[in-house]
């Protein structure tokens, strides 16, 4: 060994040696050490909550949302807000019951804490009004009519007033079928200056709203960003039940895999108390569980299980060869170390590298997943040892590990094959025809989201049918795409600014995916041609700026900022699919690069649509860069344990086949790379890197003792390959029934991970014995003992 790696190996060598020292020579003190850590952070456990933000969910340094978050002031209504649409089950909207109903609803959302009282928007609230040109000139006021009483006669003016408004289409269906509220959010509530609670926000709108008004003559239908997070959260809940289930599941399989209770119970019991310790550490942090960071501690939890059962495979290997319960632990503890150690640094450090993804909701997840990470260090590899030392794993288990017939001897003689040229050969031929399909399929990946409505959710969940109702009774759809328009003081309102602007406006009605666009010229042009007895030829931005000001003397709020120096050009979309936001955004920036000027920009970009367009060029640039950083890590790692890039690559190349073919799945089922399913691919390699390290470090140790190749192999398979087939498995089933899960992204998560669970295993199991035979025939013909590879 050289000096170089005698340098690498001391620090590790000495913590193992120390560690050793401090479990199995004071057992009682370290025992009481854990169990006072575990009531500690159990207790802040109890406490975490879930938590979202909207502010969390976009990457706020990207150019567009700054450009937001700089304006946000000026664009009530623009960032982050709910539709309520309520309708009539029979007629229309001018009914007088229904109207009652329309303002108590009105009434209620308006008192609900964090909602934007000043901008929320009704056919009853006063900021919505009607203009009419007269003889006398124009007259107006609010759409609901003065002393209105619900007769036929107020409520023919309440029609003649809704059409005059130009309110149909937007917050009247355009079958007069129904009305819509449009609520704006804070992203704090005034009152406590707290994080607006999603959760608590949706409950309130089904017990205060939806509950409260639905019957069989009203239906409720509520969109936007709060509503989805709040079904997400309610979902998520159902996580749980998913988790015990996966617990039982482990449970039975564990126990016919151990054949001992202890050696089934403690794992989890380990296991369990990272999860626990992960959730504690995270409420002390002042993290919350966000919806998509709530499968976390179910991955804490498999990858704990994951190396409970390695530690538990040795200790049964140990206890065969005759070594007492404490002995036996002791040497388990001593060869599953560094193997346990760099498998859970590679995974922590894996986690950490999503960091390079300025979305919060997906760092958020990092530091979850990299604090559950480094917990199992201590609960899996310390305090299990540490607790069958004391119990060992039964008599029955060791019979079994000494005397047991081997039923599956027949299929690790099989797998020995690849550890064979020929074998080797045709396992790394069909791998590079794997990759070459991979590399094919995936080429059709998108990013972003690829239907309607809120993908994260089930197509046919309440939330999307009410997307859909509202997209096909109303002429703005919900996907809103907001472009801002600076100018200088006072200069949004100038024939410059107004006629650029109109022919924007024009220019993006020929771009695909736009349903229609509003701005401060639609009022300009709608009140010149008013003051102009209605005439059509005067439907057009004035080069008199004495008439444009005249028509802007009333303007609707959120049209431009009070010292007139933003304006925005709201856009409505047809859909929010990655390919309509990528051609909006392509035409905007070929716009603005043509007539941006030291006087006007054309800026992007608000409203949800303008926020997921951010999103996902964030993540298009992101993506590579964390596979790069997560391969990097790894290998990095694999190196300094192992000295040798021939077992870098053994162990690494499984795993970026698995990513490949993951790539490829997802382009064929219809899945984008999104916020939801982009840290997959990380989560996978780093609990598939696990096996491995654990497959090459008992196959090296065993090459070390003058075996060859194929017989060490397979005394590999019967131990460590053994616990990896079973863990892998495990995992998988216990991953698999997210499929059933109400929430489609944890529906794709599970089958995501699933197939990256499978296919790990699978590549640890032929791939590396076969790229192991191949990058060093030597080992096989002359059986030459080498240190490593």
């Amino acid at each position: 060994m050289s000096r170089m790696d005698s340098a690498l190996l001391a620090p590790i060598k000495a913590s193992e040696r120390l560690l050793e020292a401090l479990l199995f020579g004071y057992r009682l003190p370290v025992a009481l050490l854990f169990l006072l850590a575990t009531l500690v952070l159990g207790w802040q456990a109890v406490q975490i909550r879930p938590d979202a933000s909207f502010v969390k969910m976009i990457p706020t340094s990207h150019p567009w949302v700054a450009n937001y978050l700089d304006y946000r002031d000026d664009l009530a209504g623009l960032g982050n807000s709910i539709r309520v649409v309520v309708a009539p089950t029979e007629g229309d909207i001018l009914q007088a019951d229904f109207q009652q109903t329309l303002k108590e609803i009105t009434d209620e959302l308006f008192f609900i804490p964090g909602v934007d009282r000043s901008a929320l928007q009704s056919i009853w609230t006063p900021n919505v009004r009607w203009t009419e040109v007269t003889e006398e000139g124009f007259v107006g006021g609010p759409v609901i009519p003065d002393g209105y009483d619900g007769s036929p006669e107020k409520l023919e003016q309440l029609r003649v007033n809704i059409l005059r408004s130009g309110q149909v289409g937007r917050l009247v269906a355009n079958d007069f079928g129904s009305a819509l509220i449009q609520v704006p959010l804070f992203d704090r509530d005034p009152e406590t200056g707290n994080k607006l609670d999603y959760q608590q926000f949706s409950q309130q709108l089904e017990t205060l709203v939806r509950d409260k008004y639905s019957s069989d003559q009203v239906s409720i239908h509520i969109t936007g960003f709060a509503k989805v997070v709040g079904d997400l959260i309610d979902g998520a809940v159902q996580v749980a039940l998913f988790f015990g289930i996966a617990l039982l599941v482990t449970l039975v399989l564990l126990y016919l895999y151990s054949h001992s209770l202890t050696g089934t119970l403690i794992p989890l019991f380990c296991s369990l108390v990272a999860v626990i310790w992960q959730l504690g550490l995270l409420h002390l942090f002042g993290y919350g569980l966000d919806p998509y960071s709530m499968l976390v501690p179910f991955l804490v939890f498999a990858i704990g299980v994951s190396h409970g059962v390695q530690v538990v495979n040795n200790v049964r290997i140990e206890a065969a060869a005759g070594a007492n319960k404490f002995d036996a632990a002791r040497l388990a503890f001593r060869t599953i170390y560094i193997a346990g150690l760099t498998a859970l640094l590679s995974d922590g450090l894996g986690f950490v590298t999503l960091m390079v993804i300025d979305i919060q909701v997906i760092q958020d997840l990092a530091v979850a997943a990299a604090l559950g990470v480094m917990v199992i260090v201590l609960t899996n590899l310390l305090l299990l040892p540490l607790l069958i030392s004391w119990t060992g794993v039964g008599a029955r288990a060791i019979h079994k590990a000494r005397h047991g017939k081997e039923h599956s001897a027949v299929v690790w003689r099989a797998l020995t094959r690849f550890a064979r040229p020929r074998g080797a050969l045709i396992a790394v031929a069909v791998s590079v025809l794997l990759a070459w399909i991979g590399v094919q399929a995936s080429q059709s990946l998108k990013i972003g989201d690829l239907s309607a409505g809120a993908p994260e959710l089930r197509a046919h969940s309440r939330y999307n049918l009410d997307n859909a109702y509202i997209t096909s009774h109303y002429a703005n759809s919900s996907d809103v795409f907001v472009v801002m328009v600076k100018t200088a003081s006072e200069q949004c309102s100038s024939f410059q600014t107004l006629q650029l602007v109109d022919r924007f406006q024009f220019y993006l009605g020929n771009t695909p995916g736009v349903q229609s666009s509003i701005s401060l010229v639609d009022v300009a042009e709608r009140v010149t041609a008013g003051l102009n007895e209605g005439n059509l030829k005067w439907r057009s931005v004035s080069r008199n700026q004495y008439v444009i000001n005249s028509s802007l003397r009333y303007v609707p709020q959120g049209l431009m900022n009070d010292d007139c120096s933003l304006m925005p050009v709201i856009v409505f979309l047809a859909d929010h699919r990655a390919e309509t936001l990528a051609g909006l955004t392509a035409s905007v920036d070929t716009f603005a690069e043509q007539y941006n000027s030291d006087s006007i920009q054309f800026l992007m970009a608000a409203g949800n649509a303008g926020f997921e367009a951010a999103t996902n060029e964030v993540i298009a640039e992101a993506q590579y860069k964390m596979l790069f950083w997560v391969y990097a890590v790894v290998s990095l790692l694999c190196l300094l344990t192992f000295r040798s890039i021939k077992t870098v690559i053994c162990i690494i190349a499984p795993l970026a086949l698995t990513s490949l073919l993951c790539q490829a799945l997802m382009a064929q089922l219809g899945i984008g790379v999104k916020v939801a399913t982009l840290p997959v691919i990380a989560l996978g390699v780093g609990i598939g890197v696990d096996y491995g390290i654990y497959i090459y470090s008992r196959l090296n140790t065993l090459l070390q003792q003058r075996m060859d190749l194929p017989s060490a192999y397979y005394e590999t398979l019967r131990s460590t390959g053994k616990s990896v087939a079973f863990t892998g498995l495990t995992l998988a089933i216990g991953v698999v029934l997210w499929v059933f899960s109400p929430i489609r992204f944890q529906a794709d998560m599970g089958l995501l991970l699933t197939f990256m669970f499978l296919w790990n295993m699978l590549g640890a199991l032929i791939l590396l014995p076969a790229l192991t035979c191949l990058l060093n025939p030597v080992r096989e013909r002359k059986r030459v003992v080498q240190t490593s590879l």
